[in-house]
């Protein structure tokens, strides 16, 4: 295993959504619960390109690219050092067939192919997907704007941005239902601005059996541009399971 992957985020807009406490701590396994945010759970979907992407030992120009997408849960769990945060993802897709075939092997992850439709515009900006092997659906649109939505449950941009940055850890599903994968992304440079979502369509977040009406409410938008990033292998977690699977995004 490479201990270290490069790349360049070329793009990474994460769709947040408000979501209830109880409601979400069912899809979680144990020893994860939600990280809340006056009074909330925060979740979401991640839909990044990467550019560039090679063993930390290669030049860049050798890099491949991707589209991908994971739905993510914010999370906290204990430890022996107190309480650890990150992101807990059910399901993660890409349009890259090689990030498909190694994810869960060569680096932490499995992957689920999927076909993307980006429409992108400094000042506009459309992503979709759509996973070819379930009935997994995404569809935004959105735009960068200068202000900050009045009704999110964080104050402001620069509160937004520390609880996703002092939260670099994501753990994922693999095919063993016991443990989870863990990668933590790393970068110099940390600079996200505000989007404004126009339409947000997800099989995730729509679906009333997982998020019954109300329990999910689109909440704010974050733009990352052009930076440079390493994701490092994290010890896999143990974990049990969740009252409700999250695993199968429908």
């Amino acid at each position: 295993m490479t201990p270290r992957m490069d790349s360049v985020v070329r793009r990474r807009l994460l769709v947040n959504y408000r979501t209830d406490p109880a409601v979400t701590a069912r899809l979680l396994p144990p020893p994860l619960r939600p990280q809340l945010v006056n009074g909330h759970a925060v979740a979401g979907i991640c839909l990044i390109r990467l550019g560039q992407v090679r063993p930390w030992f290669l030049p860049a120009a050798v890099g491949l690219r991707s589209e991908n997408a994971a739905h993510r849960i914010a999370v906290e769990w204990d430890t022996a050092d107190g309480t650890a945060r990150g992101v807990y993802i059910p399901r993660r897709h890409s349009g890259a067939l090689l990030t498909v075939m190694l994810g869960g092997r060569v680096f932490p992850g499995v992957h689920h192919r999927a076909r993307f439709r980006v429409r992108e515009t400094p000042g506009d900006l459309r992503v979709a997907f759509t996973g070819t092997d379930d009935a997994v659906h995404v569809d935004v649109h959105a735009r960068p704007v200068e202000r900050w939505p009045a009704d999110s449950v964080f104050s402001d941009l620069n509160e937004a941005s520390e609880f996703f940055r002092q939260a670099p850890a994501g753990y994922s599903t693999t095919n063993d239902a016991c443990c989870l994968d863990g990668l933590e992304l790393e970068t110099s440079v940390w600079r996200v601005r505000p989007v404004e979502v126009l339409t947000a369509r997800s099989a995730f977040f729509d679906d009333p059996s997982r998020f019954p009406p109300g329990s999910a409410t689109l909440d704010c938008g974050l733009l990352m541009r052009d930076v440079p990033a390493m994701w490092r292998r994290l010890p896999s977690m143990p974990i049990g399971i969740p009252a409700e699977p999250a695993a199968g995004v429908r």
